[in-house]
């Protein structure tokens, strides 16, 4: 064996060994930015068993306002829905882009919740109010530290995909659309309804 043909092995292992670290590397990412979708679903469920019980409490004050209790019910059972889709594609644009204006929904459902409540003391002052009042402010927070990571991962993943040579490979890798962030449709509202104060 000559030289060259040593020379030319070579460059090809290293080509070789470049191809398969940008396909792990992809790999890496993709799986990252689903475990950390993973979190926000867990957070996400957590947050909409509390609702049924904040709502179940309330009731026995907002006897006239049952429409509000059923648009709250409506968009978190829209919100589930959402967030199932969301699950089985997290990178899929239609999926976040559900989710999201779910979310928005039940946001402005639970503020609405917050309005009605402000006129009742007595269910401002209930133990298992207060005590559910804190576990959705804790939720909602540990929700948007969730969805930060996760976007955070999303963006690694979809630079690094579109980024030379990797933009050339990842369609042949399976890898030939984006991920999308998950964005809320009225994140100022969302973040303001769960800091209920009772």
């Amino acid at each position: 064996m000559d030289i060259s043909t040593i020379v030319m092995w070579i460059i090809i292992a290293a080509i070789v060994f470049y191809v398969i670290g940008i396909y792990n590397k992809l790999v890496a990412l993709k799986n990252r930015f689903e475990n950390a979708f993973s979190q926000i679903e867990v957070q996400l469920k957590r947050r909409y068993d509390l609702i049924p019980n904040l709502v179940e409490t309330a009731k026995g004050y907002l006897k006239h306002e049952s429409e509000t209790l059923e648009a709250v019910i409506a968009a978190r059972n829209s919100a589930m829905a959402g967030l199932k889709a969301a699950s089985a594609d997290p990178g899929s644009s239609a999926a976040m882009t559900q989710l999201g204006g779910a979310e928005g929904v039940l946001g402005q459902a639970l503020g609405r919740l917050n309005v009605v409540m402000e006129a009742y003391p007595d269910l401002k002052a209930n133990q298992n109010m207060m005590q559910l009042s804190e576990e959705l402010t804790s939720t909602e927070n540990k929700v948007a530290f969730s969805r930060q990571a996760f976007n955070d991962a999303v963006t690694a993943y979809n630079t690094y995909k579109q980024s030379f040579p990797p933009v050339v490979l990842a369609n042949t890798f399976g890898h030939s659309q984006d991920a999308s962030l998950l964005e809320f449709e009225d994140s100022a509202e969302i973040q303001a309804a769960p800091k209920i104060s009772f």
